[in-house]
């Protein structure tokens, strides 16, 4: 290996101002302005150091394998989407399908609420993960927070809720279908 050449045993995500990573053990906190983020980190295979304006991921295990490759670019990536979630929020958009009956959605603090789906007499709930929050524009419901996995399973929650049995999906279409999935919020 030249001196040019860039190590392939070490990833480099940038921190922005107002986000801090701190390691503990098996988990991995981090902060910002939008929120805190605490998940499970495998520390038998990576190293995270912390220093200044990056953290860095070290493998423990020889990096010419593939998996080894896998390993390191996956959590350079969830670090980078947990970093960019308490800096820039995360955001989804589902679409509401109705063709048969008109259906009503509000937003609650912690449910989506679906009425008069296919025309039944009681209303169906889909919950929102904590840190979630829901806002129906027009035909679009837009979900909010600071994680891509809690903002990506409440959008599951609530596709769920509107799964259609006993019926023909290619006719009945009625539902409420992600149709931009949690990504991060643009900056700008």
């Amino acid at each position: 290996m030249s001196i040019d050449e860039p190590r392939r045993d070490v990833g480099r995500v940038s921190l922005p101002k107002g986000a801090s990573v701190s390691v503990k053990g098996r988990t991995i906190s981090v902060k910002g302005p939008l929120g805190t983020t605490v998940r499970p980190f495998p520390s038998d295979a990576l190293k995270l150091k912390v220093a200044g304006d990056h953290a860095d991921l070290t493998l423990l295990i020889p990096w010419n394998r593939k998996k080894a490759q896998s390993l390191l670019h996956t959590w350079e990536a969830h670090l980078a989407n947990l970093v960019g979630g308490v800096t820039r929020g995360v955001e989804a958009r589902m679409k509401v399908v109705a063709a048969h009956f008109p259906m009503k959605v509000q937003a609650k603090e912690t449910t989506l609420l679906i009425e008069n789906f296919l025309g039944e007499k009681y209303p169906r709930t889909a919950p929102l993960v904590p840190g979630v929050t829901a806002a129906v524009e027009g035909e679009f419901v837009v979900l909010t927070g600071w994680d891509v996995e809690t903002v990506g399973q409440s959008a599951a929650n609530i596709e769920r809720a509107t799964h259609i049995r006993d019926y023909d999906p290619r006719v009945f279409q009625d539902g409420i279908y992600l149709v931009d999935r949690a990504r991060l919020k643009e900056t700008g």
